[in-house]
């Protein structure tokens, strides 16, 4: 009887162990290969799609406008002065652009312009608020409280104080009349027909009876308000508060 032959058919040779183990960790290494070949290839497939997508398919292109926010601009305004492209990728559409033509317009206080995919893109306005009518004689416009002429009337609302400019009144004169306006007490805004402003620290309150308020500039309205009133039961044509601490009348 032969020795060793079932040793030679269940045993393996260190040198074939170690052959072995070559062509597993060679398997690895090709498999971890191809995983990382298969994830850049998927990577730049989604890239692919995703530019496909947003730059050529028809799936996010810009096809309406939603505007809100408006209330003294019709829509039409809004749309015929943004002048949003549509038909085209919504992503290309240049929002600041058209934040940029929208702030031309006077009434327009702040504006945002932003997209709603898949398709829109939303123009989100605030508007400037009326302090005053500024009564220029031969037009009639809304003034903010910041001194900004917006918004062209027909006649002057109700509940509105006017404001008329002198020739010297600047910018930053018209800007103090809107402060005078605002700081106004209620009791003293009552009597007042209209607000003239001739530069920065000369504006006047022309009252409905006829008589005149030498305010001064927007400083110290609540002390100019409580020293008015209480000069007003004085017999006198002109009432001068500028100087709240030494009012005079004549």
């Amino acid at each position: 009887m032969a020795r060793g032959s079932g040793r030679g058919a269940g045993a393996r040779s260190p040198q074939d162990r170690t052959r072995r183990a070559f062509a597993r960790r060679q398997r690895a290494r090709r498999w971890l290969t191809w995983r990382y070949v298969l994830a850049a290839v998927l990577l730049v497939a989604a890239v692919g799609f995703g530019v496909y997508a947003l730059y050529f398919s028809a799936w996010l292109r810009a096809d309406a406008v939603q505007v809100v926010g408006n209330a003294q601009l019709s829509e039409k305004q809004v749309l015929t002065t943004a002048d949003v492209p549509l038909g085209g990728p919504l992503a290309t559409v240049d929002l600041h652009a058209i934040e940029v033509r929208l702030k031309s317009l006077a009434t327009v206080k702040t504006v945002d312009v932003s997209r709603t995919w898949p398709h829109d893109v939303r123009i989100e306005i605030v508007e400037r608020t009326p302090v005053a009518v500024l009564d220029r004689g031969d037009r009639l416009t809304n003034l903010d409280a910041s001194g900004v002429a917006f918004g062209r009337l027909a006649k002057a609302p109700a509940g509105l104080p006017r404001v008329k400019v002198g020739a010297g009144a600047d910018s930053d004169a018209l800007a103090e009349g809107a402060a005078v306006v605002v700081a106004l007490d209620s009791a003293v805004a009552e009597l007042v027909d209209f607000v003239e402003v001739r530069t920065v620290d000369e504006i006047d309150l022309h009252l409905r009876d006829g008589r005149l308020v030498r305010w001064g500039s927007a400083e110290q309205a609540d002390d100019k308000a409580a020293v008015l009133l209480e000069l007003l039961n004085r017999e006198a044509q002109v009432y001068d508060v500028s100087v709240p601490g030494a009012p005079t009348t004549r």
